[in-house]
């Protein structure tokens, strides 16, 4: 709801509701609007779309379906946690999975987006549940409101107004919102747990731009016993891996590193990227299922991802 007004001044709003003739509902909201909702910047967005949705406020059903829709607003929170009880849970299975892996790479993607169907669900059941005036799931404080709730959505439905999809608009736009600040973790991120796990102080690890190849960016560059290690991170490859192996071929960094998902990646690609010296670490799962990748000296699984790992490539020199 674009008025984003906060639960308190939703309160005030149903105060003055029960307190005026229906007649004078529109008249007194408008009078005290600017009180209401503040002169912050905020509050002046918030006031203009008060307004603009009581210009179109002609009659009592008008009123009643604005009312309606405020009690729809103030609900939307309590059933969007429910919807994210899901995505909670999946990502509570993360501390038992390998952070570089497909399953991880699943849950951080996917889960949130599984929010979205939960709560359509989860607000088909709640209407539902409301058209047939079964108020029974909520706890015995709440069982008032949503009585009133039901009353109002029966009443809505009857004069062929669709509740749900009122609804619907306000409980979509929060579920976006919530999908975009909740989205899953940064691969790069990970890979920086992973290093940080193996050993590699993390005060040390820095994302620069080759010395000798400016347009290449490491994400990750440090240095082990006088070593300098280069790294790129991506979960695709698409045609980046073609500018990692240019830039191997002119700069002076010891060991080249290419981390990813390897879901694009071929065996012309793995083979492309080997022969220009870069060292390759894909998912384990992918690893296992491309048998031609095990034969490529120089491609690993990001299982081997250790200390002794980027010793040895080192000594490969």
């Amino acid at each position: 709801m674009k008025a984003k007004i906060t639960d308190r001044q939703a309160r005030i709003i149903f105060e003055i509701y029960s307190l005026s003739q229906r007649a004078d509902f529109k008249p007194m909201i408008l009078e005290k609007v600017e009180t209401i909702l503040g002169s912050s910047k905020k509050g002046l967005q918030s006031q203009s779309f008060i307004g603009s949705m009581l210009d179109i406020v002609e009659n009592e059903t008008d009123i009643e379906l604005f009312m309606f829709s405020l009690k729809l607003y103030m609900m939307k929170d309590l059933l969007l946690q429910e919807a994210k009880t899901k995505d909670l849970l999946d990502i509570s299975k993360l501390n038992n999975l390998d952070p570089l892996s497909l399953k991880y790479d699943k849950v951080t993607l996917f889960s949130p987006y599984s929010t979205r169907v939960s709560g359509a669900l989860l607000s088909l059941m709640f209407f539902d549940r409301l058209e047939n005036n079964e108020t029974n799931f909520m706890s015995k404080d709440a069982e008032e409101w949503v009585k009133s709730l039901s009353l109002d959505a029966i009443n809505l439905k009857n004069k062929g107004l669709e509740p749900n999809q009122i609804f619907m608009l306000m409980f979509n736009e929060s579920i976006n919102q919530s999908i975009i600040s909740d989205s899953g973790s940064n691969y790069e991120d990970r890979i920086l747990s992973v290093l940080t796990k193996i050993g590699i102080d993390k005060t040390t690890i820095k994302k620069m731009h080759d010395k000798d190849d400016a347009s290449t960016e490491f994400d990750f560059f440090f240095e082990l016993e006088g070593k300098k290690y280069g790294i790129g991170a991506k979960r695709t490859l698409r045609e980046r891996y073609k500018q990692f192996i240019k830039t191997a071929q002119m700069t002076r960094i010891d060991v080249m590193i290419e981390i990813t998902l390897g879901l694009d990646l071929t065996e012309e690609k793995a083979k492309s990227i080997r022969n220009h010296g870069v060292y390759l670490f894909v998912s384990d799962e992918v690893y296992i299922m491309n048998k031609y990748l095990q034969k490529i000296e120089g491609v690993f699984s990001t299982h081997s991802l250790t200390i002794q790992t980027l010793f040895a490539l080192a000594k490969n020199i």
